[in-house]
């Protein structure tokens, strides 16, 4: 059975910048749940930031790819560097999802961590840029496809066609009675 790596916010838990959780009802989610597939993540806190915590955003709308090579910054408002914690956070997803045999993922969006079609363009005025955040872009760039939270059906069939892909049966040597006979 494939596992999937979603948001822990939208699973209902208070990790949000705010403190506060953006659960999403999906009765997709639910049913993942109670098979248990998913594999509930916040970067943020794995990357070591607290909650609550100032909001942060990629600055200049340089996006995700400039973030993990160096090249900018995640900041406050107050513009305190917290590239780090973030950047820190999308490894341990990707090693997560790596270690739990996760397939695909589903995350926040608009999160400079998660988010998977745009992020907030650093402005701090609700402007946003398209392109995803560092973990999204982190999963997506090792071959782990992202959706979010507003494309839990497309994730659901994405996660079907898995499960109906034929195994290639492994090539065993026989080495019974008959091997060699």
């Amino acid at each position: 059975m494939y596992k999937v790596l979603v948001s822990a916010c939208l699973m209902g838990r208070k990790v949000r910048f705010d403190g506060r959780a953006k659960t999403a009802g999906h009765p997709v989610l639910e049913r993942w749940r109670a098979e248990r597939r998913l594999v509930p993540h916040c970067p943020e806190i794995a990357g070591g930031l607290p909650v609550p915590r100032p909001p942060a955003e990629i600055a200049d709308a340089a996006g995700a790819e400039a973030v993990l090579d160096g090249a900018a910054a995640i900041v406050t408002p107050e513009g305190e560097d917290v590239t780090g914690p973030f950047v820190a956070g999308a490894r341990e997803a990707l090693e997560t999802a790596r270690s739990q045999g996760v397939r695909l993922a589903v995350l926040k969006e608009g999160s400079p961590s998660c988010g998977t079609r745009s992020v907030y363009d650093g402005t701090f005025t609700g402007g946003k840029v398209v392109g995803p955040g560092v973990t999204s872009y982190l999963l997506s760039d090792s071959g782990i496809p992202v959706f979010t939270e507003n494309e839990i059906d497309a994730a659901e069939a994405y996660l079907k066609s898995l499960e109906h892909e034929e195994p290639e049966e492994p090539e065993v040597p026989f080495w019974g009675p008959e091997a060699g006979s």
